[in-house]
């Protein structure tokens, strides 16, 4: 059950972080805080026992939103210009290519915020 809550939980802030960074039109790195203090709460409601693997959990957690979010957001970046949706260009693109793109977006600034969140997650889920 946590582990379903979980996934649900990090693909969920992922879409929210990929809807507001479409919006903006920026990476909006800040949001991998959230996911991190989404992910600890998440594993505290489903009454995982604390500990070194509820850490492990929450750390997992947020790196996979962190990953689905800039895959995501990649992919919405690439779609206007080639007339897709965002949800066709996910398809179309590639993990090697949307790592690139993603390398090549994120500031330091970005991979600061998204350091902070893993090691937030660390601390919060423990």
């Amino acid at each position: 059950m946590a582990t379903a809550l979980l996934l649900l939980g990090s693909f969920g802030i992922a879409a929210a972080w990929i809807l507001l960074a479409d919006a903006r039109g920026t990476q909006t790195s800040w949001m991998a805080v959230i996911a991190a203090l989404d992910a600890a709460w998440l594993l505290r409601l489903a009454r995982t026992r604390p500990g070194p693997v509820r850490a492990l959990a929450g750390v997992a957690a947020t790196a996979l939103a962190i990953v689905v979010a800039n895959f995501g957001i990649v992919a919405a970046q690439l779609a206007r210009p080639m007339g897709m949706l965002p949800w066709e260009s996910v398809l179309k693109l590639g993990p090697h290519h949307a790592y690139t793109l993603a390398l090549l977006a994120n500031a330091p600034v970005d991979l600061a915020w998204i350091g902070a969140a893993i090691v937030i997650a660390a601390v919060a889920s423990r």
